[in-house]
């Protein structure tokens, strides 16, 4: 970190003034890749939802960094040696996690490109401003990749006590309304240390670690698997189906240039990750940058009076709310049921059997709430020993947290019921 006084603040609604830690971050915070991020929703479509869900990638990177430099604060009162070279970097390093979002962030993660993660973007891009910025970038790069020999520094980044999950679940909390979500952040923060090159949590902190854990998985079924939530996913993904469907027989649909490039490109992991994709990269990250959540709410107000009738009725849909039914089981929904919700679908609007299965259609969903085996949760004891998390605690079931929960959802409009 950059010695002296910082003039540079935020003013946040979640935690109140944050300060931007060097003059570099700064740049980086005002280059036009990270302002991307003011246009694209945290959440997605949660706010059909919880209406106040309106925040975003921007507010949420800016809040990571806020808890980073906290963080760093707390583990160098503990005589953890962290110089100010790595607390910039790895800064950088959380500030930059989410910057390879695309629109409505993991709404569409797969939507746009198939087998190519947020996180790979944003490798992508940090790798390229860090040739904007020459070398400047190169440890918080190091530390992203988890290839820096302090390896707890990467697990400040994204591991089981990250300041990613931190954050998102305080700022998801507070802006959707829902409590349940809210966590002890000042005190897990205020409680971590670190043990043989790991991160851990001081005995006192056991407590809020159990609240943690439970408020991640009521809010994974609350807020981000809400059957209402997924309604409204899976129709916007539909949406896109089709029209790169659609594209795909030559049809021109109205979109942004940037937009056009993801509809009638098939972009290939291989040819985007190879030592000779220099040129394919640049490209990709210049449209990629040119793109969020307007490209797509431009596009479906303008194919909702299409031609198509498929595209139109799914547009129309999203823009009106006028969401799927979703059922929620775990078990598989029965392919006659299926079957007849297809067939009535099709006399309902004069669609052809391939058309109905962007109307009625299943998907599996998925979550646990702790992955013991992704830099499990470990407590300190005073006397030194260390106890992973569902050994030092008395009431936390982590057999049942770590647990991956699977249902089945089924989709359909609500008109069928009638």
């Amino acid at each position: 970190m950059v010695k002296g006084k910082i003039s540079k603040i935020v003013n946040d609604p979640v935690y109140g003034f944050i300060h931007i830690p060097s003059p570099l971050i700064f740049q980086l915070i005002e280059h036009p890749y990270f302002q991307r991020l003011r246009r694209i929703r945290q959440l997605g479509l949660t706010h059909l939802v919880y209406p106040g869900a309106q925040h975003t990638r921007f507010q949420h990177s800016l809040g990571t960094m806020h808890l980073m430099s906290s963080a760093i604060s707390v583990l160098r009162d503990k005589d953890i040696e962290i110089t100010d070279g790595e607390a910039e970097a790895v800064s950088i390093a959380i500030l930059l996690h989410d910057i390879g979002h695309g629109p409505f962030s993991h709404t569409l993660e797969h939507s746009l490109m198939e087998k190519i993660s947020h996180e790979e973007l944003s490798l992508l891009f940090m790798q390229s401003l860090n040739k904007e910025f020459p070398g400047k970038l190169d440890l918080a790069i190091e530390i992203f990749k988890n290839r820096y020999k302090k390896k707890f520094l990467y697990q400040l980044v994204s591991g089981q006590l990250d300041m990613d999950r931190l954050d998102y679940l305080r700022r998801d909390s507070f802006f959707t309304g829902v409590t349940e979500g809210t966590i002890g952040l000042d005190r897990i923060i205020e409680m971590l240390n670190v043990k043989n090159d790991k991160l851990v949590v001081d005995e006192k902190g056991i407590y809020s670690i159990e609240k943690f854990l439970i408020a991640r998985r009521l809010m994974y079924w609350q807020v981000y698997h809400h059957k209402t939530v997924l309604s409204a996913e899976f129709l916007l993904m539909n949406i896109l189906k089709r029209a790169k469907e659609l594209t795909g027989r030559g049809v021109d649909l109205f979109a942004s240039s940037a937009m056009n490039y993801f509809l009638s490109k098939e972009i290939k992991y291989r040819e985007i990750f190879n030592e000779k994709s220099g040129h394919v990269q640049e490209l990709l990250l210049k449209n990629f940058a040119a793109l969020d959540d307007n490209d797509i709410i431009i596009s479906a107000k303008m194919w909702a009076n299409g031609k198509d009738k498929v595209l139109s009725l799914l547009c129309k849909r999203l823009l009106n709310r006028d969401l799927f039914r979703a059922r929620l089981q775990r078990e598989e929904f029965d392919n006659i049921r299926l079957r007849n919700l297809k067939d009535r679908l099709a006399n309902l609007y004069d669609l052809q059997p391939g058309e109905t299965s962007y109307f009625v259609f299943t998907e599996m969903i998925s979550n646990y709430a702790y992955d013991p085996d992704d830099h499990n949760i470990e407590i300190l004891y005073k006397n030194g020993d260390l106890k992973e998390i569902s050994q030092a605690s008395d009431i936390l079931n982590t057999a049942v947290l770590s647990k991956r929960v699977k249902k089945h959802c089924l989709c359909y409009p609500k008109e069928l019921e009638k």
